[in-house]
């Protein structure tokens, strides 16, 4: 029992030492804890304190590759093409010298393209000069550098002095090639990866640079992206570009950019389709966090947002038709210029929309050079430039007296040969006696349209008479014109898009009835006769119909995420009679007996509708005719709606030598049709 005793009081002494021991040690390092916070904050504090002072925090974003562009049927038409390229990511504050010395690193492994070599300028030349030698101080004179201790001349001053003294001699048989690299050196952004060379980097160029990654501070190989288009030449101008890296961002829209969160050597579309939905193709960059020490040197990088590739476009465009329509005109324009009197004919244009939806189909304008033989893509003309467009219009004159009440629907009118008082005499092409609307659309009556207008404008015709109207009531018939397209934005999108020019002479104000006042573009012209065909719809015309993820198969179209809706921007203020009248009365011009373009279209098997034009115009202080046509087809259910113009088609004077026009309109009908039938 004794003996139990003892051993339980020996176990609670050893319990007890044991637990004095970890408290012990528990002090010790309670001790050390509290003497090492007081040296961190009172000893070391101060230092630790001023070291995250020159610690700073930068965010930077880098970009990520652009969208694709398909056609209509999904076709690839514009890729990114990968390529070797070389960077420089520089400090917060890089230092002239240190940028110097790594660009004379470079120009052991780097061979400059020609047009980097073209930009360094004499100024390049010079500051590189002084750099090497002393920061010129052996150009100055002595009264000069005691003058600017005593603060009489600033360090601009010097340096203006320094640069006056550098001759040709001074910069004869410096590095060119280290000066273009010094060049994008120096005008890199700070932190952020700028592309020093990635056009042509040749195998040996990458794989030198990447051995000797070590001791190039900020450089890096990486791959870089250029715009690569599959169909050539085929609707490239329309496509648009993008600026280069060297360019970045526009300066007559950088503060748009800058708003949006975009870095200065950011590539963006620049023109056209590229531009117009460049927020959709653009991407969302990758964000990195940089920690910098005092020095500007990066000490720490962290991802905070991944990029997302940019959305890939599906175009309205079909690029088989787009390159057949260039193909029709090119052929079509080469033949016209062959017959007599066409010495100023050298343009073309045609827009092809699908009715129901404005979705434009194909569009193009070329120009022949006759000195290099050689054709110019010009189909921003499309939009860009307007014409007097002729008795395409004749459509809307009719329309529009119907809406005022100066004409009712079979009205008949006499054409006569119209005779003012000091004015001279018109006519049409042929007197043709008492006709109704159909038949004065059908035979494109000038003086029905005239008549019609004058009595919109307030005016009653009478034989020798005093032509007498109300110049306001012009702005009557602009409106109703305005609301199939004429004389107004198509709401394309484009900034460069022009309305057209309205005429200023009141004493020809009757004019417009005939398409000889006011100009239209051919897109206008598309517009009108689309809204004519789709029942008086005015529908937006579209080149992009849908958008869609990126897809790593580059040949593919990912998921679609967004759909373009048709968009109708109005329906015009006439009853649908009106509108179906109308329509017979195209029907009537490509197969009426007397139709003006049935020649053309009567035995086609797609069975248009439309209306041909003459108009009046100058080119070089010269009176030329511009010829044009507008139709769409099938009749009773549209696919289809063109419009076609050939400006300065043939001299003054002279019997029409060619109809350029109508056969350029029957052969994109035809070719539209024939790929629909194989599946396009």
């Amino acid at each position: 029992m004794k003996r139990k005793k003892q051993k339980k009081n020996k176990v609670k002494n050893q319990i007890r030492l044991r637990m004095n021991s970890l408290f012990l040690i528990v002090f010790v390092l309670f001790t050390i804890l509290i003497l090492r916070l007081g040296v961190i904050q009172i000893i070391k504090g101060e230092a630790y304190a001023s070291q995250a002072k020159d610690t700073d925090v930068t965010p930077v974003s880098y970009s990520v590759p652009r969208g694709k562009i398909f056609d209509t049927n999904h076709r690839l038409v514009v890729d990114n093409i990968p390529e070797k390229a070389i960077t420089y990511t520089p400090p917060k504050n890089p230092q002239p010298a240190e940028l110097l010395e790594l660009a004379k690193r470079l120009d052991k492994f780097l061979i400059m393209k020609g047009k980097e070599i073209d930009k360094v300028t004499t100024r390049d030349l010079k500051d590189i000069w002084l750099l090497e030698n002393n920061n010129g101080e052996d150009l100055m004179t002595e009264k000069e550098k005691t003058l600017y201790k005593q603060k009489k001349l600033t360090d601009k001053d010097l340096y203006k002095l320094k640069l006056k003294r550098l001759t040709e001699k001074d910069l004869q048989g410096m590095d060119k090639n280290m000066a273009a690299i010094y060049r994008k050196l120096s005008t890199a952004i700070a932190l952020t990866p700028t592309l020093i060379k990635n056009e042509n980097v040749t195998e040996e160029e990458y794989a030198r640079v990447t051995e000797n990654l070590e001791s190039l501070p900020g450089m890096d190989v990486t791959t870089d992206w250029k715009r690569g288009y599959t169909y050539g030449d085929t609707f490239w101008n329309m496509l648009g570009e993008v600026t280069s890296a060297d360019k970045g961002l526009p300066a007559e829209k950088l503060d748009y950019y800058r708003a949006k969160g975009y870095s200065l050597n950011d590539r963006v579309g620049k023109s056209y389709i590229e531009e117009l939905y460049d927020s959709v193709l653009q991407g969302q960059k990758e964000k990195v966090k940089t920690v910098t020490d005092r020095n500007g040197n990066v000490v720490d990088t962290e991802v905070v947002a991944k990029g997302q590739s940019g959305k890939d476009i599906v175009l309205t465009i079909d690029m088989e038709f787009q390159a057949q329509v260039e193909k029709i005109i090119q052929e079509e324009l080469l033949h016209a210029m062959q017959k007599p009197h066409t010495d100023l004919l050298d343009t073309a244009f045609v827009v092809a929309m699908e009715p129901k939806t404005g979705r434009i189909l194909a569009m193009s304008g070329k120009v022949y050079n006759k000195k290099s033989k050689e054709f110019t893509d010009f189909t921003p003309g499309t939009f860009t430039y307007a014409f007097e467009q002729g008795s395409v219009v004749k459509g809307a004159t009719v329309l529009t007296g119907f809406q005022t009440g100066a004409r009712d629907i079979g009205e008949i009118e006499l054409d006569e040969v119209m005779r003012f008082k000091g004015s001279g005499t018109f006519s049409s092409y042929e007197v043709m006696g008492r006709i109704n609307d159909l038949e004065a659309i059908e035979r494109s009556s000038n003086v029905y349209m005239w008549k019609t207008a004058i009595k919109i404008l307030g005016g009653k015709y009478m034989p020798n008479g005093t032509l007498n109207i109300n110049p306001e009531k012009i702005e009557t018939i602009r409106y109703y014109f305005s609301q199939f397209g004429l004389g107004i934005p198509t709401g394309i999108g484009f900034d460069n898009e022009t309305a057209g020019i309205k005429g200023t002479n009141k004493s020809t104000y009757f004019q417009i009835a005939i398409g000889q006042l006011d100009t239209y573009t051919p897109m206008q012209i598309a517009q009108y006769i689309t809204t004519i065909a789709n029942d008086g719809y005015r529908m937006k015309p579209q080149l992009v119909k849908e958008i869609h993820e990126s897809n790593t198969n580059g040949n593919e179209t990912g998921r679609m995420i967004d759909e373009i809706e048709p968009v109708v921007l109005n329906q015009v203020d006439m009853k649908d009679e009106m509108i179906k009248r109308v329509q017979q009365g195209f029907w009537q011009v490509t197969h009426g007996s007397k139709g003006t373009a049935r020649g053309y279209f009567k035995d086609e098997p797609y069975d248009a509708a439309g209306k041909t034009g003459t108009s009046e115009s100058y080119k070089n202080g010269v009176k030329t005719w511009n010829l044009s046509f507008a139709g769409y087809a099938p009749f009773d259910n549209p696919e289809i709606a063109i419009a076609v113009i050939v400006p300065n088609a043939y001299r003054d004077g002279y019997a029409q030598p060619h109809s350029a026009a109508n056969i350029i309109s029957q052969r994109v009908f035809r070719t539209f049709f024939e790929l629909k039938e194989k599946g396009h």
